[in-house]
């Protein structure tokens, strides 16, 4: 700097010092706001009646400080209730069903046959012989005989899937659907396309309130065998069925929103911090940057245009290394201060201040290249 402004520049202060005053001149308040943003405490006279430090016009350091709390009170804001509502659990509401079911018997399992055993045809014939006495039974109403006829004949043939089919028939007319579920499970092992064996266990599905297995197996029966028995229990399970798979999928779906909302809400959150964090740093730099300033002009740091870095070592070819610059010299030229508010001739200076020997390349430009000329002729040493 040069020896007569600093001289001038010391005057100043001790005018200051003596007289406190002289700084409540609003020309000075720049001044003023520098010495308080460094954390100077300047007595009242320093301030016009009625005004005060906490009235007075922000400094970047009140800034930094509303940005801090800001930024506090941003981490302990709760979260929305919102989120908390959706996190909730849903509650599944009640199917509005029709038709009468039963209690499930708990009876001890019924005997069945060794379906591995070898029959032979006295065996076969004694256990048609047991199934036409039930039948008989069952005539009669006797339904409890018939299952003990039944029975035999399963011993006697277990490997006759019809023998089980029908002993599950009259399971159903007992009502004990869980015994005709067992027999039927029996039947349709030993023969995969047994119609009376799905039609026993679809009717027993339906006894137990089992509508979608019923539907299911009733169908399969009439494919194979249809009858009219099979249709009309089909037309009160049907309807059951649907509102149960309908209830599901409604259900599944809200548990699939719940949770795609889940994840939505997840990236949001997550795009929020990284912004916050972006916008956090970028007010620290801002920060930094205003107070490396030290006052210069907008976008100086260190007292060098854009952000170049104060002294410049070996900035530009030719030149003396910057330690002991004068940057007055530039920010007195209104011609380098017009040019550096533009933003093709800034890359050119921070191309060539990165690399010199970018100069060359900048040498054909006529709005760069007069103010790099400018720029060497400031930064030369003495001659």
């Amino acid at each position: 700097m040069d020896a007569a402004k600093l001289n001038q520049l010391k005057q100043f202060i001790e005018q200051c010092k003596s007289n406190p005053s002289i700084l409540s001149d609003p020309t000075l308040s720049f001044f003023r706001d520098y010495l308080e943003s460094l954390g100077c405490e300047l007595p009242p006279s320093a301030y016009k009646p009625g005004e005060s430090p906490h009235n007075k016009s922000k400094s970047y350091v009140v800034d930094e400080s509303d940005e801090d709390v800001e930024d506090i009170e941003e981490e302990h804001r709760p979260q929305d209730t919102a989120d908390e509502d959706e996190e909730s659990e849903i509650i599944e509401s009640d199917v509005e069903l029709e038709g009468e079911i039963v209690e499930p018997d708990n009876d001890p399992p019924q005997k069945m046959g060794d379906p591995s055993a070898e029959v032979t045809e006295e065996n076969r014939d004694a256990s048609q012989e047991a199934k036409s006495q039930a039948m008989e039974a069952i005539s009669e109403g006797k339904l409890e005989e018939a299952i003990e006829q039944l029975t035999q004949a399963i011993l006697l043939n277990p490997t006759s899937a019809i023998m089980y089919a029908t002993r599950a028939s009259v399971y159903i007319k007992l009502k004990k659907p869980n015994a005709a579920i067992r027999d039927a499970n029996a039947a349709l092992e030993i023969n995969p396309d047994s119609a009376k064996g799905y039609k026993s266990r679809g009717m027993a599905h339906a006894m137990v309130g089992q509508w979608e297995e019923a539907a299911k197996d009733l169908h399969l029966a009439s494919k194979l065998d249809y009858d009219e028995e099979i249709s009309v229990v089909l037309k009160k399970v049907e309807p059951n069925a649907h509102k149960i798979e309908e209830h599901r999928r409604k259900y599944e779906r809200l548990h699939k929103e719940r949770e795609e909302g889940k994840i939505q809400r997840e990236r949001e959150r997550r795009r929020a911090e990284a912004q916050a964090a972006y916008e956090k740093a970028k007010k620290q730099e801002q920060s930094s940057s205003s107070r490396r300033a030290g006052g210069m002009p907008s976008g100086f740091a260190g007292g060098m245009p854009g952000g170049f870095p104060g002294g410049m070592p070996g900035a530009f070819p030719g030149t003396m290394p910057g330690g002991n610059i004068d940057y007055s010299k530039i920010l007195n030229d209104p011609e380098l201060m017009a040019a550096f508010k533009d933003p093709e001739v800034m890359v050119a200076l921070q191309d060539v201040m990165k690399n010199p020997a970018n100069l060359a390349k900048h040498q054909a430009n006529p709005k760069v290249a007069p103010i790099i000329a400018k720029m060497m002729s400031k930064f030369a040493g003495p001659q």
